[in-house]
């Protein structure tokens, strides 16, 4: 495996456009975050927002460049024809797959820790100022810890799905545009159908809505799931991806 990891991490880290991506990451994550704390404001102890999800709201955005990351270290192979090398050097196809994984795991969980705690830390400032009490955005507390370290394991949910999509798709823009519109096609749904079964329903199936539960620190009675029971829907979409992109890796020719 250890072979597996270094040949992984080199391609990876050599891969045109991975330091862009990964900067972007960042820099959507903390705009986009300090963006949605500058458009809000409290006046009063409960003024109904969740401070944890405005200060993390970039995660949202920031999810798809996550997406593109994870289905280009494979698909990018497919392009080139690298795969082929890459089989015939590790013929095991499991470990290959699994290398891929683990590489992506660790590099989005770097990244997403530095961008959601300077989105954290940023936004904090900004809804201060917009009357939001002291103790807003506190990494001291339990909720918003468990939100931030949540928010994290989110993105890295994000990246073994778009992983597992890619490998059974094997086209890079088709399989981006199947990894995305997963991700944002169940609210589009929920926002456009009127019964509140059907709602609730497809929130809790939704791999972005169940999973951004675990931001959730406010009013978690009025939610569908519970957070790390949202986030659990999340892991059951990427486990499912990478095991069907597993099994087609197996079964098809490079």
């Amino acid at each position: 495996m250890r072979e597996h990891l270094h040949a992984e991490w080199t391609k990876l880290r050599t891969l045109a456009g991975t330091g862009r991506l990964l900067l972007t990451i960042v820099v959507l994550t903390v705009g986009v975050s300090v963006a949605a704390s500058a458009v809000v404001s409290c006046a009063s102890e409960s003024c109904g927002y969740d401070p944890a999800e405005i200060g993390l709201f970039g995660v949202q955005v920031s999810q798809a460049v996550v997406a593109i990351l994870a289905v280009l270290a494979i698909t990018g192979e497919y392009g080139t024809g690298m795969i082929r090398l890459t089989l015939t050097a590790m013929p095991g196809r499991t470990g290959v797959l699994a290398a891929k994984a683990i590489i992506l795991v660790c590099l989005t969980s770097i990244v997403g820790s530095v961008a959601v705690l300077a989105s954290a830390l940023a936004a904090r400032r900004v809804l201060l100022d917009n009357g939001f009490p002291a103790d807003v955005l506190l990494l001291t507390s339990g909720p918003v810890l468990r939100a931030a370290v949540g928010s994290v394991l989110y993105l890295a949910l994000i990246a073994l799905f778009g992983l597992g999509v890619g490998a059974a798709v094997r086209d890079s823009a088709t399989a981006i545009g199947v990894v995305l519109g997963l991700l944002y096609l169940f609210p589009a749904l929920i926002l456009v159908i009127a019964d509140d079964d059907w709602q609730r329903l497809l929130w809790q199936i939704s791999p972005m809505n169940a999973g951004l539960a675990i931001q959730a620190t406010t009013h978690l009675s009025t939610l569908p799931l519970s957070p790390w029971a949202g986030l659990c829907v999340l892991t059951a979409w990427a486990t499912a991806a990478l095991l069907g992109g597993g099994l087609l890796l197996r079964l098809r020719d490079a």
